[in-house]
């Protein structure tokens, strides 16, 4: 008896820890996709725009691209195929949506538009260095709109991300000043996107997971887009008028850029956006080695001494983001309990309140 009880503990015990194995293997496969389609659209686009490799130096007429196939998908998926429901409680109202959408498409269509030009004047491997810079930019922002606690700690991180960005960007071989503008100017107007979103979306109780983002957000970030190409490369395009975009390429290209929204979507959702975090620091590691062993980008000792600063303090972010969900985590279940007794105790003397009546 003795040894059918120890086995059957062990059975359970063994088919527990296949069923975390299973979702550890789970979530690793959704880092990995996430990382592969992440990767494979930076390097595409890299491919697309560099003068060096497909030649079709058009950042703007790109983002318009990618903006019109994801809006058809996500209208299809949304009207059509219903695969996700809209959010209605509250609703997404006209006022709401102009008050509320409109500035973050905005932002987004200047973000994806700088972002997307400097692959014409820097390297991948740069690029990725200079992104580093997020956690600053966004850290920066919040404080100025309330959203984060001013902290010296937090300063002080922050700054030495930026020291190690400044090394790097001094041991840059091919620096560019005005592709390093537009890739700082493409990282503030993206962590002022993320700051709005949640004063203008996540305060107010709206919650969008990527499909319905898009479905809303890439419509009016197109809208956006037109005005600035009427101007800048409409002129060019006509210029070169024999030019004719391949499907294929073009096609392909948006497809990955579509996928790549619906990867986020189950990664934050099967782990969290901590965990995207960590992968992102991963999937620039690897952009930097395929960048230089690949396309053959110079990459200084400079670049990386400079990088591995900022990454020690993107690291040390993620890990204070960490501790903070962990405590955050743990309050809500210290009040959830504290709630719990206080019901019980409730429900306790009541009984006692109806036993002493029914005994007098």
């Amino acid at each position: 008896m003795g040894k059918e009880g120890a086995s059957g503990g062990g059975g359970g015990d063994a088919g527990m820890s296949e069923s975390v194995i299973r979702k550890v293997l789970v979530s690793y496969m959704y880092v990995a996709v996430w990382i592969f389609l992440s990767f494979s659209v930076i390097v595409y686009n890299k491919y697309i725009l560099d003068p060096k490799m497909y030649n079709w130096p058009f950042p703007i007429s790109l983002t318009m691209v990618h903006m019109a196939f994801c809006s058809s998908l996500a209208v299809a998926l949304v009207r059509v195929l219903r695969v996700v429901d809209l959010p209605s409680s509250p609703a997404m109202t006209p006022q709401l949506y102009v008050a509320s959408v409109l500035p973050i498409g905005a932002l987004y269509s200047l973000s994806l538009w700088f972002s997307n030009s400097a692959y014409i004047y820097l390297s991948v491997s740069f690029i990725q260095m200079l992104k580093a810079l997020m956690p600053v930019a966004v850290y920066s922002i919040g404080v100025l709109f309330n959203k984060e606690t001013f902290k010296s700690s937090s300063m002080l991180n922050m700054l030495s991300i930026s020291f190690g960005v400044a090394i790097a960007a001094y041991g840059e071989a091919r620096f560019d000043a005005r592709g390093v503008a537009l890739q700082l100017a493409a990282v503030a107007f993206e962590a002022t996107r993320l700051v709005l979103i949640q004063i203008l979306l996540t305060s107010k109780g709206i919650s969008l997971n990527p499909i319905t983002s898009l479905y809303y957000v890439a419509p009016c970030c197109l809208a956006f887009l037109v005005v600035p190409w009427v101007f800048v490369e409409l002129p060019r395009l006509r210029a070169v008028g024999t030019f004719q975009p391949d499907l294929f390429v073009f096609g392909t290209n948006s497809l990955c850029a579509f996928a790549l929204n619906l990867a986020v979507f189950l990664l934050v959702g099967k782990t969290s956006a901590l965990t995207m975090n960590v992968a992102g620091v991963v999937k620039d590691w690897l952009l930097i080695a395929f960048s230089w062993s690949v396309i053959r980008d110079t990459v200084t000792p400079i670049n990386l001494f400079g990088y591995g600063i900022a990454f020690l303090g993107v690291g040390y972010y993620n890990h204070v983001k960490l501790q903070a969900l962990k405590a955050k985590e743990a309050q809500k279940k210290a009040a959830q309990a504290d709630e719990e007794a206080g019901s019980l105790l409730q429900e306790r003397d009541s009984h006692g309140d109806r036993k002493t009546d029914s005994q007098a």
